[in-house]
């Protein structure tokens, strides 16, 4: 099984799971989990984010502290970082995505953050 390919792991309370690019929220505001580099991908360009790093948290040859780059906010703290880097580091860490496509008033949403499902404080 391909790393992307992973079941969402541990426990979460997030109210629906997506598992490739054609699935979407069942209703405005509803928190998104998923694995799938494909949404994460298709979640990040539609915002014309850029995956990107917080320079000098690198870790055993990896970016550190993962991010994205959003137009217009102030990115320059963070270092821009490929796709496949990004989703290394992503799938080393076994993380999930989680997101809103739209606010509960249906406006496009930013929203995302990234869970350790096997960290205590997660």
């Amino acid at each position: 099984m391909a790393e992307q390919d992973r079941p969402v792991e541990g426990e979460h309370k997030y109210q629906q799971h997506i598992g490739s690019p054609d699935e979407h929220e069942e209703r405005p505001g509803r928190s998104l989990i998923t694995t799938d580099h494909d949404v994460i991908r298709q979640w990040a360009e539609h915002r014309k984010a850029r995956p990107a790093t917080v320079p000098g948290t690198e870790h055993e040859g990896r970016a550190g502290v993962l991010r994205f780059d959003f137009p217009g906010y102030g990115g320059q703290d963070l270092q821009e970082i490929s796709w496949d880097d990004w989703f290394e580091t992503f799938d080393a860490r076994k993380l999930n995505f989680i997101y809103q496509e739209h606010t509960k008033d249906g406006k496009e949403s930013n929203f995302f953050r990234l869970e350790n499902p096997d960290r205590e404080d997660a």
